[in-house]
């Protein structure tokens, strides 16, 4: 078996997932950043990460999602500011299981993940706020280790 780890990340915190993600791992596999427009047949299993923008994944991948086909095996994670379990995750988990619905999704997970200090001040100086930057706040230090090896746990007994 061969198996991708392929990321998109605005502030590292989703490169953080899939590395640990990719030690994990024990067969073939290959790290790439989704900018690298790595080409999903050429593996058995795709972990796809992702950062969530307006509660669907970023651009880059909900471009790379439909690209993935014939029933392989899918892993989803993201990262964002809300809580694992918010409206916003949810809805970004059903886009991509939506873009990636060729694969056979083996399971998802989300994680808080800690904006940058610059995106935090340029949300905080707009009239109207997105409902989810309440939370944004207790996102500061996450993914942390705890967050990491939770991750690292569901996948081992999720997806192995």
């Amino acid at each position: 078996m061969k198996a991708l780890v392929v990321y998109s990340t605005k502030t590292n915190n989703t490169l953080k997932l899939a590395e640990a993600l990719y030690d994990t791992i024990r067969y073939r596999k290959e790290l790439k950043s989704i900018d690298d427009n790595p080409d999903p047949e050429d593996y058995d299993f795709i972990a796809v990460g992702f950062w969530v923008k307006d509660g669907k994944p970023d651009p880059a991948t909900m471009e790379f999602l439909p690209k993935i086909r014939d029933g392989k095996e899918v892993f989803l994670f993201a990262t964002h500011a809300s809580p694992r379990d918010s409206k916003p995750i949810r809805n970004a988990m059903k886009i991509a299981k939506e873009l990636a619905n060729k694969g056979r999704i083996l399971a998802t997970f989300g994680c808080q993940g800690e904006l940058s200090p610059k995106t935090m001040e340029k949300i905080a100086a707009q009239d109207t706020k997105p409902a989810w930057f309440a939370d944004a706040p207790a996102a500061k230090g996450h993914p942390d280790e705890k967050d990491i090896a939770e991750f690292v746990h569901f996948f081992n007994t999720n997806c192995i």
